[in-house]
């Protein structure tokens, strides 16, 4: 009896130091946890704004927001946006039954939505989301509640990935700063290169006249 306890405290053991490795080595080839999305510094202040504020996708990208530690602020000229431009969620079939109605379907959940940052402008996104479930008229009050449950899991996606893609839009900010850093180099060798200096001198008679040396 002691001899299996003793193993299965080994083995819980054993359980317990992988599970910590793994995660080090998650954490230390840079992956992390759903909803731990770090996004730059330019958008941890931000307001949102709706086509319909009022709408079960606007409630969860709010809240999907303060879970990334977003302070969600009232809308202001010098404050990020993200602006919810739209949302649906579109059907196939996927099967059929004998009698020609549908068995399996596939929903596909789009919604898109712009994010505008002050000084550097705005951007236009879409995302989308798809699953499918098995449609059996049998149960069709119990499949409307199914396919409910279903398409808010789709929106909580869609809201974390949106999340993800405001993360990455750091190297599209950094990125957008080199390339206005680059072109302001390059406007500057080429005003020196091109730069034309009128230089004044007298010939023998007098005269002034300019020369323009060449590059």
């Amino acid at each position: 009896m002691f001899r299996s306890a003793s193993r299965l405290i080994s083995f819980s053991s054993v359980k317990l130091t992988s599970v910590v490795l793994m995660a080090s080595l998650l954490s230390a080839c840079g992956f992390h946890l759903r909803g731990d999305y770090s996004v730059p510094e330019e958008l941890e202040t931000m307001s949102l704004t709706s086509y319909d504020q009022y709408s079960s996708f606007t409630r969860m990208m709010k809240g999907q927001l303060r879970m990334s530690e977003i302070d969600v602020v009232p809308p202001a000229a010098n404050i990020p946006n993200l602006h919810l431009l739209s949302e649906g969620v579109g059907e196939r079939t996927l099967s059929l039954y004998q009698n020609t109605r549908a068995a399996e379907i596939e929903l596909t959940f789009r919604a898109s939505y712009r994010v505008t940052v002050p000084e550097l402008g705005s951007k236009t996104f879409s995302t989308s989301v798809t699953r499918s479930y098995l449609d059996n008229p049998l149960t069709a009050l119990a499949k409307s509640v199914e396919r409910d449950i279903i398409e808010d899991e789709m929106r909580k996606l869609a809201a974390s990935q949106i999340i993800r893609q405001m993360a990455r839009l750091k190297a599209d900010i950094e990125a957008n700063e080199q390339l206005e850093e680059e072109q302001e180099a390059l406007l500057k060798v080429e005003e020196e290169q091109y730069r034309v200096k009128t230089f004044y001198a007298e010939d023998a008679q007098g005269n002034v006249t300019s020369e323009v040396p060449a590059n």
